[in-house]
């Protein structure tokens, strides 16, 4: 990447077991997700994310991901798992996703009609805007992608883009997008809600 064009951040989501989180530190991931949301097959118990967390080498960031949890639950994650950044992807409100004095992501999906000015504007607090494809009755990670033409240039907020992406995409997907990071889940599975590393390894390298 160019001085004016910094590399972009790799965030590998839905990881629940010590081993597949090391080697995605390992391979050069910035950031891992931490799935805190019952209904995803990504979901991962309070005590085995505590200690993915703890085995994560430094400057590796642990990012906790909710759906609509109550904010008692949230507390309790975050005092029981060192969660560096929350990211929300229900219907949390700007005023919630800022009660936890932690950095937080706030997740969009790109349903018809969606105006990201007006989100980033309603979510001015938000470390940045993951932009993810609205399924229907799915809070994410569904592997489908969205029209990125639809990402207006000069958002206020940095941009994480998900939904659909993989080693075969994302390097056409950081081209015409230039996000400050790329986030991938199912695009690094061999079955679902099941990592296989080389396809971590193939989507760090394409993203580099």
């Amino acid at each position: 990447m160019t001085a004016d064009r910094p590399r972009p951040r790799v965030k590998i989501c839905g990881l629940r077991d010590i081993d597949t989180a090391l080697f995605a530190a390992r391979e050069g991931a910035d950031a891992i997700g931490l799935v805190f949301h019952a209904a995803s097959p990504r979901h991962v118990a309070v005590e085995q994310a505590a200690a993915i967390a703890g085995a994560l080498p430094p400057f590796v960031s642990v990012v906790g991901l909710f759906v609509d949890a109550p904010g008692d639950t949230v507390r309790s994650v975050m005092n029981r798992v060192g969660l560096d950044i929350l990211q929300f992807h229900g219907d949390e409100p700007p005023e919630f996703c800022a009660a936890f004095g932690r950095p937080y992501l706030r997740a969009i999906r790109m349903a018809e009609g969606v105006d990201l000015l007006e989100c980033a504007q309603r979510f001015s607090s938000a470390k940045a805007l993951l932009l993810d494809a609205h399924v229907p009755g799915e809070a994410g990670g569904t592997g489908q992608a969205f029209d990125w033409g639809r990402i207006p240039q000069g958002l206020p907020l940095p941009i994480i883009l998900s939904g659909g992406l993989d080693a075969e995409n994302v390097g056409r997907a950081i081209r015409e997008v230039r996000p400050w990071a790329v986030d991938v889940s199912s695009g690094v599975e061999r079955e679902r809600g099941v990592k296989d590393p080389a396809k971590i390894a193939a989507f760090i390298r394409s993203a580099r």
